[in-house]
């Protein structure tokens, strides 16, 4: 039998995620967005939260709200800075089993290549 769906409003937030996000700006006046992308560095790096920035975007570790509400963040700057429009790719991934960082995650991998030498 199908369990009952609850109301939202009785359903938490998870309390850790890892989100890995690629703000695209468009319209701006050159195909170049490293002005941007400095922008959202600056911001995340006052965020207190941990990140990480890479060639196609940033993950970034925290409490689900504290995350969600960050990226935000990010949109509302880049607005302020005159970027009329932003379309974001957001990966999340969250777990119950253990407590686990980005960090982990590439160490046990790089871990696993070690052994192949």
């Amino acid at each position: 039998m199908a369990q009952p769906v609850p109301h939202p409003s009785a359903l938490p937030t998870p309390p850790a995620c890892t989100a890995d996000f690629c703000l695209i700006p468009l319209g701006t006046p050159t195909a170049s967005v490293s002005n941007e992308v400095a922008a959202v560095q600056r911001l995340l790096a006052k965020s207190g939260l941990k990140y990480s920035m890479h060639s196609a975007g940033t993950t970034v570790e925290g409490s689900w709200d504290d995350v969600m509400r960050l990226i935000g963040q990010c949109h509302a700057m880049l607005h302020q800075n005159g970027v009329v429009r932003i379309q974001s790719d957001i990966r999340i991934g969250t777990r119950t089993d253990k407590k686990q960082s980005f960090d982990d995650k590439v160490s046990k991998v790089q871990a696993l290549l070690e052994q192949d030498k």
